[in-house]
């Protein structure tokens, strides 16, 4: 039988009661390479594959070459390459050796030659006998170290050893070996293995804007919800930072994070520029989240800074991702139909631009039948106290209330089995109170808006089961075309844009934006629509280890004003996003818009991921935007690539660059060179950066960390991590 197609309902004591039985109580047996056939024998619940076979069963996963499945009793015998997983999350084990026998129902463990792998600490063993349920085994002739390596440096050996997975080990008549030579003898020896309560990380290191730095972090595990940390930085340029923090985990009422950073900087201007800023610096951030399971989401996120930079200065990683975090509250209840969404969102940092909501209110009715009369319905409503905040851009600053309401009709048909067809009629009201602050609009407000339309779409497909390349992970082909056309007319509001308040106004964004509502949310510059969004979608799929797998998934869709309004043409830019996987270790990502009025490529970026294995990883990427579009008047024509090479078990190396083509500028390139000491880990690292106008920033930093506890993880510090890596 192929084993893309092989659900075997072993676990049940009779087929009869399938129907009836809950996920979990389903046994699967399939091929452990996910393409290979398999050989399953009814009689005696034997099963062989070439490549191994794997059985999932009530959370537990067993693959070996062969095993042997007694449906009854629920026991698997498994042999060659055994490999048992029992727990999910941070409280599972996985035990491997040569031949085993483990009790699904029991979660009762009986191995030889095992081995058994839970972070930091690894075990072997020539047998173990043990209860997952009671989470307790007996390893006889057994080591344990927290080398993960083949060969460990150190060892501790015992004639018997109790292993309790996540709590402890413990060993009587233990010997200390280092290598092969016996140190020392232990008449008794137990091992916690839960994470350290407490410790440091300490980051050395040189930049050219701080001169020598220290990063230093204490962490105090409380208890088992609660973190406190301390950091205590020192940079010899401008002087120490440190704060306080703590995260939590208060169980039903939610997980959270709080925590303070304060900097005497001596030399505030260094980075700021022309813009003041004090020497004292601080940053305050908190952050709260709770999921009740009853469709209740509450979350809240407070963030305070001294200045518009301190987020830059120190906290980089940080800075990259969001240069300018929002202080809120949300609240947001879900029924099968409805959620009601209620958003605080007041402005701390007075140097931001900021549309206050204080509060904003939303009932949104989901797509939903009426009655059985074949029509849809869906809403959006909302109340809001709004307030601009222009920040040091400048400009005048605005409030007001708006009440907002929308409904839609919507009567979705297929016609000849394969064409969908959807038309849709909305209407919105819109009431504005008279703005505070606003000379040029001196009264109360509504606007009347009108819309309607149809979406048309169809799918076709066509299957090549035989198609088979094993290089590639193809295994049958299924190629899938969607076109489509979205028809969306709007005819003039009662009020235009200019006429009313802008709160929810239009971003300027490179992509294209919804033409539908409620998609369209800039509620506040809704105006006259007459326009047809074209897509059409192609997918090639195969089946891989993971389930079915989209080797190429591409679209293509472009906007035809049939009226533009002032500003616009009669064509938007034509947009591609495609994504190719032509096998598992290799990715290639897409996004490109052509200017068709201008006959010109408008936006450009590619990024492209090479992962055959372990030993080495190369990421290559190109952005380019033509200087009419961008921010500045520069443009980009950027290049940048990450490498990575592993050497062998203890070395290995990462290099990232990016160059702007434009004018021939290596901006930064970074080196870092890694070294495994067996219970640690080492990182020595270089990053220059070319700033254009005066010296170049560069940075050089030495780290240790114990492996079992990373503060920063393999390959973060290509990304998120390089900042705090680099003493920001």
């Amino acid at each position: 039988m192929k084993l893309a197609w092989v659900a075997f309902l072993a676990c049940l004591p009779s087929l009869a009661g399938a129907d009836a039985a809950p996920p979990q109580d389903l046994a699967r047996i399939e091929s452990l390479d996910g393409q290979g056939e398999i050989e399953l024998d009814p009689e005696s619940g034997e099963a062989f594959a070439t490549q191994g076979v794997v059985i999932r069963y009530r959370g537990s996963t067993v693959s070996a070459r062969s095993l042997r499945w007694d449906r009854e009793a629920g026991v698997v015998e498994a042999q060659g390459d055994v490999r048992i997983e029992s727990g999910t999350g941070g409280g599972s084990e996985a035990w491997r050796g040569e031949k085993a026998s483990y009790d699904f129902n029991r979660r009762v463990l009986v191995a030889e030659n095992f081995r058994l792998g839970q972070r930091p600490f690894f075990a072997a063993g020539q047998r173990v006998e043990g209860n997952a349920a009671t989470n307790r085994f007996m390893a006889l002739d057994a080591f344990v170290t927290t080398d993960d390596v083949a060969e460990p440096a150190y060892r501790i050996r015992a004639r018997q050893i109790e292993i309790r997975p996540g709590e402890f080990l413990e060993a009587r008549n233990a010997t200390l070996f280092i290598g092969n030579t016996r140190v020392l003898t232990l008449p008794h020896y137990r091992k916690n293995l839960r994470p350290h309560t407490r410790f440091w990380t300490v980051t050395p290191g040189y930049r050219s804007i701080f001169g020598p730095f220290t990063l230093n972090r204490y962490h105090w595990q409380v208890s088992t919800n609660t973190e406190l940390t301390l950091d205590a930085d020192w940079r010899l340029k401008r002087g120490a930072a440190g704060g306080p923090g703590v995260a939590y985990n208060l169980g039903p009422w939610g997980t959270g994070s709080a925590s303070g950073y304060f900097a005497h900087d001596l030399d505030p201007f260094r980075t700021a520029g022309t813009t003041p800023v004090d020497e004292d610096r601080r940053l305050l951030r908190f952050q709260h989240s709770l999921t009740n399971g009853a469709g209740l989401t509450i979350k809240g996120r407070v963030e305070e800074q001294s200045d518009a930079l301190v987020y830059r200065d120190f906290f980089e990683s940080d800075f990259r991702g969001d240069p300018q975090p929002k202080t809120l509250a949300e609240i947001n209840q879900a029924w099968p139909n409805w959620t009601l969404d209620v958003l605080v969102q007041p402005r701390l940092n007075e140097f931001f631009q900021a549309i206050e909501r204080l509060p904003d209110v939303k009932l949104t009715g989901l797509r939903q039948e009426v009655g059985v009369t074949g029509l849809y319905y869906d809403s959006e409503s909302s109340f809001a106290y709004l307030r601009f905040q222009p920040g040091m851009l400048g400009g005048a600053s605005y409030a007001g209330a708006r009440g907002d309401t929308y409904h839609q009709l919507l009567l979705p048909k297929t016609y000849l089995g394969w064409l969908n067809v959807t038309p849709r009629v909305g209407t919105r009201l819109s009431y504005y109170m008279e703005p505070e602050d606003l000379p040029r609009i001196a009264r109360d407000q509504t606007r009347a808006v009108f819309n309607t339309g149809a979406e048309i779409t169809t799918k076709a497909s066509r299957t090549w089961t035989q198609s088979r390349f094993k290089p590639l992970d193809i295994d049958g082909l299924r190629h899938i075309v969607e076109p489509g056309l979205n028809y969306v007319f709007v005819p003039n509001p009662s009020l235009h844009p200019g006429q009313i308040p802008q709160f929810d106004y239009e971003w300027i964004t490179p992509r294209l934006l919804p033409i539908d509502f409620p998609d369209y949310n800039a509620i506040d510059s809704i105006d006259s629509q007459n326009v047809i969004r074209w897509s059409l979608r192609n997918r090639l799929q195969t089946k891989r280890a993971d389930g079915v797998a989209d080797v190429v998934n591409w679209a293509l869709y472009t906007d035809w004003r049939l009226h533009p309004r002032d500003g616009q043409s009669t064509f938007a830019e034509l947009y591609s996003d495609m994504d190719l996987a032509p096998a598992r270790w290799v990715t290639f990502h897409s996004q490109v818009r052509y200017g068709i009025n201008q006959s010109s490529w408008r936006e450009a970026n590619h990024l492209m991921t090479l992962r055959p294995g372990e030993r080495w990883a190369w990421t290559l990427g190109h952005r380019y935007l033509p200087t009419d579009l961008a921010t500045y008047g520069l443009g980009n024509n950027l290049v940048f690539s990450s490498f990575f090479y592993r050497f062998n078990e203890n070395w290995a190396a990462r290099a990232t660059q990016q160059f702007e083509a434009r004018d021939g500028v290596l901006e930064e390139h970074s080196y870092m060179l890694y070294r495994d000491l067996r219970s640690w880990t080492a990182a020595l690292g270089v990053r220059i950066r070319d700033n254009r106008l005066g010296a170049d920033d560069w940075s050089v930093v030495l780290t240790f960390q114990f492996k079992a506890f990373p503060r920063i993880r393999l390959g973060e510090d290509a990304d998120r991590g390089a900042g705090r890596l680099f003493g920001g």
